[in-house]
């Protein structure tokens, strides 16, 4: 009911953009949310929260300050930051699991295949652990998720300049664990990362986009 009462606040050209936004980045943001959780219900019930805080909120965005992608993934990392607020103080966990729309079998296989195609992507993200959350961040939006630097920067409210010099820094760090930190080699290389994902570029032109 939320998801219609958002869909009736809207004009129906904003509501054609939301279905074209929604059908562009379902799979990325469900992706998004299976590389840090393995619960497909739980996956689902947060991919669904993102686009009904996207659809509901759809009137605040402003094409001026960022891309629609850009906005989306911002809104997912919100929506993520406060399930794992409500998670970890146990305030909401009971109202989640009795209010939750159910998923059928068929939909459980599905969540559960693209949680296992992440699970390079999951393994990635430990990796990242040992860097810090504003390197994290900028790894995770730009080589795992695929937003250009300037969308990443729009995302997480920083400029594209400190979205590159923390891009660079990071992928420097995870050579330099992986124990090939000579330059010249490509990060694909010094890291194992997920076959389906977009392979990164260390070079300040690659991260310039």
């Amino acid at each position: 009911m939320e998801a219609e009462a958002g869909e009736q606040s809207i004009g129906n050209g904003a509501a054609t953009e939301f279905e074209q936004l929604y059908r562009a980045n379902v799979d990325a943001v469900t992706a998004y949310f299976a590389r840090r959780i393995t619960d497909p219900q739980l996956v689902a019930d947060l991919t669904a929260d993102t686009f009904v805080a996207v659809i509901t909120g759809f009137g605040s965005f402003d094409p001026r300050k960022g891309t629609a992608r850009a906005w989306l993934f911002g809104i997912a990392g919100h929506v993520y930051a406060s399930h794992c607020a409500a998670y970890n103080q146990q305030q909401t966990k009971l109202q989640r699991l009795a209010g939750r729309r159910e998923l059928d079998p068929d939909q459980v296989d599905e969540l559960l295949d693209r949680i296992d195609a992440e699970r390079a992507g999951r393994g990635l993200l430990s990796e990242l652990a040992a860097l810090p959350e504003r390197d994290r961040a900028v790894i995770d939006l730009v080589d795992l998720t695929g937003l250009r630097p300037k969308e990443a920067a729009a995302a997480l409210g920083l400029t594209p300049g400190t979205v590159r010099m923390r891009l660079m820094r990071a992928r420097s760090r995870l050579r330099q664990r992986s124990g090939r930190g000579a330059r010249g080699v490509p990060l694909e290389r010094t890291v194992q990362w997920p076959s389906h994902l977009r392979q990164p570029s260390i070079s300040t032109k690659g991260t310039g986009k």
